[in-house]
């Protein structure tokens, strides 16, 4: 139970900074007139991809030795798949991150409404680059099978236990910088799925038409993340 709560937690609170960076940075550009230091969108995204990051850093230095600090439905389907957690914990695992989602995304509207949303994903005319939903589909699969491979990679030896939680923080911004003009940056299905959920209460629906995407995309990635991992271990392994 410890482990469950410690994700429901951990998740909720990767979408109160993460979600809420993005909507606190895209509502300070939107009424700045921002000059010298660039153009908004550049300096909104690299906000959001270092506040993400730096969530994930936090979390995987208190709860890491808790859970393994997945926060993430990808990355949970990553280890289950490579047999580091069980089929049970699986489950436990991804019903504790969808509702540290939702209390999360519940949390923003407290702190910040709606008006501004609620740092939701989306494509089409929710894409800073109008990319349509097949290229969603696409940048997503990417920067969940990097994001999770990396994971999977940097978890698999002892040796990187110190330094594991940077590793992967750096790796979402890295991600998120990419990401972000394209859908805002998912790779992480409870991230998704909660702002859209409450959203949706609020007459908002173009987010939880959308977020299937947000779900499919990086459990895919992920999962295939864990597969070419484990055949590359193996063939190293067999040399």
């Amino acid at each position: 139970m410890r482990k469950y709560l410690a994700e429901f937690i951990g998740t909720a609170v990767l979408v109160i900074f993460g979600c809420g960076s993005a909507v606190a940075a895209n509502a300070l550009i939107t009424n700045t007139q921002v000059t010298a230091m660039g153009s908004p969108l550049a300096l909104s995204t690299l906000l959001i991809a270092f506040a993400f990051g730096l969530v994930i850093i936090a979390m995987a230095y208190s709860i890491g030795n808790v859970s393994g600090c997945h926060i993430n439905p990808a990355v949970s389907t990553g280890m289950l798949i490579s047999k580091k957690i069980s089929v049970k914990d699986y489950i436990g695992y991804i019903i504790s991150q969808f509702l540290g989602g939702i209390v999360g995304a519940l949390v923003l509207v407290l702190l910040l409404g709606t008006e501004n949303g609620l740092g939701q994903n989306g494509f089409g005319t929710a894409s800073a680059l109008g990319i349509n939903m097949w290229q969603a589909l696409l940048i997503e699969f990417i920067l969940s099978f990097v994001f999770v491979f990396t994971i999977i990679g940097v978890t698999s030896k002892k040796e990187h236990g110190a330094v594991s939680g940077l590793v992967i923080g750096l790796t979402l911004t890295l991600v998120h910088i990419l990401g972000i003009p394209f859908t805002g940056t998912s790779v992480n299905p409870a991230r998704s799925f909660g702002p859209a959920l409450v959203l949706l209460f609020t007459g908002t629906t173009l987010p939880i038409a959308q977020v299937w995407v947000f779900i499919v995309a990086p459990i895919v990635g992920g999962a295939l993340a864990s597969l070419c991992y484990n055949f590359i271990a193996s063939s190293k392994d067999k040399e």
